[in-house]
């Protein structure tokens, strides 16, 4: 429940009577305690075609926004599910249209949840979102630090924290495929202790705002060639690949146009329980070749911008070996998701198809043990 919500925006369908509608819209605002009390907000209005699209903040949060899955409203039931974090909110609205009490779901957890109609008098402040870094910015970390990681310490990492860019328990080919976005197999003639030493990272900016992707990234390659002493050349290589394409029945994915130069989200809740806000098809590629499966992932939906999903599947013992983790045996639940391939098809619209590709990958010329801080 840490994880709930930065922004979210939630894009819906209206089912039911045009009144309903007017009657949901505004400023609705509730506190759920998962041990620690969030502020929510849910800000409801019509759209052009009909439906309703709903903004949601969380207020003690903050950070910035991201696209979710639908709103329904019929009768006095209000329904929203928020793909991209795995959460759901459902809630009766009382007879005088003044509150609706229901249940927010996320993961297996429930909590209670009861919104009120705010007015402008008593409506919570949103906060705004996070500055971006001046495109002309120096792509470099004024302060970085790189130190081995805590053995005991379960779990990977890759996240910010205000401005503060961290990494937890990766390894130095961790930290290659994450910047030069290639799989494992992808980097040639590497020593044995870049996948088996961890580290944590941690850099500031030197530029003012939040840093985007491709800042980020060019941030994390001088960072590995200052301490790293990372050297590399190109080539192109023939070897087994998965391409990500678009299945017979069309993509199932919401659009998310709130930050197209903004970081994706895509952390998992579990071993194959991963959802993304604000992510495109390069990004689910990506998390896929290098997490989860044991070769390079191909992009070749051609679907451009970002998205919202969350993708839920019964893993096998072949996947996440990039995560450095055991899957358990099969599950016996006749209620359980599907397997990886099959749930991307009927969730995301997509498949994954075994072929064969040209694939550029890294010679590593030098890498050196990170230098003392």
């Amino acid at each position: 429940m840490r994880s709930l919500m930065r922004w979210i925006v939630l894009v819906g369908i209206l089912s039911g009577h045009v009144a309903h509608a007017q009657s949901v819209t505004g400023t609705w605002q509730g506190t759920l305690n998962p041990g620690k009390e969030l502020r929510i907000v849910f800000v409801i209005s019509n759209v052009s075609a009909g439906g309703l699209t709903a903004m949601v903040y969380s207020i003690d949060q903050g950070g910035p926004g991201f696209a979710a899955s639908a709103v329904t409203f019929q009768g006095t039931a209000l329904r929203m599910t928020i793909a991209g974090i795995g959460g759901a909110f459902e809630g009766q609205m009382s007879a005088d249209g003044s509150s609706i009490s229901g249940t927010w779901t996320q993961g297996s957890g429930k909590l209670p949840l009861t919104l009120v109609r705010a007015t402008p008098d008593t409506a919570w402040k949103i906060p705004a979102p996070p500055k971006a870094m001046a495109a002309d910015a120096p792509a470099v970390f004024d302060v970085a630090t790189i130190k081995p990681s805590d053995p005991d310490r379960p779990g990977k990492l890759f996240t910010f924290k205000g401005r503060q860019f961290m990494t937890i328990n990766t390894t130095v080919r961790d930290l290659i495929t994450f910047s030069y976005e290639v799989q494992a197999r992808q980097i040639i003639g590497a020593p044995a202790w870049i996948e088996s030493e961890k580290y944590d990272v941690t850099g500031q900016p030197q530029g003012d705002g939040q840093p985007n992707e491709r800042q980020l990234k060019a941030m994390m390659q001088k960072l590995l060639a200052d301490r790293l002493h990372f050297a590399i050349h190109r080539e192109s290589r023939v070897m087994p690949v998965y391409a990500l394409v678009v299945g017979e029945t069309g993509p199932k994915l919401t659009k998310n146009d709130s930050s197209p130069n903004g970081l994706p989200s895509l952390f998992f809740k579990g071993l194959g329980v991963l959802p993304a806000l604000n992510a495109s098809m390069s990004d689910l590629a990506r998390v896929m070749q290098n997490a989860v499966l044991d070769r390079p992932v191909v992009d070749r939906t051609e679907l451009p911008g970002r998205f919202d999903f969350t993708l839920t599947w019964t893993p096998d013992d072949s996947q996440f070996a990039g995560l450095g983790v055991r899957v358990p045996p099969p599950s016996t639940d006749v209620n359980a998701p599907p397997g990886l391939f099959t749930a991307i098809q009927e969730q995301l619209g997509l498949k994954l198809d075994n072929t064969k590709a040209p694939v550029d990958v890294l010679v590593v010329d030098r890498v050196d043990k990170p230098s003392e801080n």
